[in-house]
């Protein structure tokens, strides 16, 4: 069976990404700076090993904290992927596909800052009042 390849762009289009296989967790996450920085109520992303992604074209890049990079279209300044703490992870973002319906987050971080009008999101198994208490890899399914 072949890997599974997902691809998508930017708004404007002039970046493109597209990654192949599944990604070890998707996730939802609602603190102070993930909401800023996507001016929405919560971030939603999917995390690929590095060699799984591919992105072409001119991103810019925003150092959030000490070390959190979140790269943008240059032009439309629509937000293409992350990278947080790890080098080894890419947190890609799901909106940013050509298909919908492709990623279906298992966790949510920082529930403590989710919009009251907002009901936890029926298919994640874990809930954390901030950030995951330990690394993993991936969470449980």
């Amino acid at each position: 069976m072949a890997e599974k390849q997902l691809k998508g762009s930017c708004a404007c289009g002039q970046v493109q990404v597209e990654t192949k296989g599944a990604p070890y967790r998707v996730g939802v996450c609602h603190c102070m700076t993930c909401r800023k920085a996507h001016g929405a109520p919560f971030n939603f992303y999917a995390v690929f090993p590095p060699e799984a992604v591919t992105v072409s074209g001119e991103v810019i890049v925003f150092a959030s904290t000490e070390k959190v990079r979140r790269y943008s279209c240059k032009n439309c300044g629509a937000p293409i992927y992350s990278t947080y703490f790890r080098e080894d992870e890419f947190y890609v973002h799901p909106g940013s596909f050509d298909d919908v319906g492709a990623f279906t987050p298992t966790y949510e971080l920082w529930t403590k800052r989710r919009e009251p009008w907002l009901p936890a999101f029926p298919n994640c198994v874990s809930q954390f009042p901030e950030s995951r208490p330990k690394w993993t890899r991936r969470e449980p399914e």
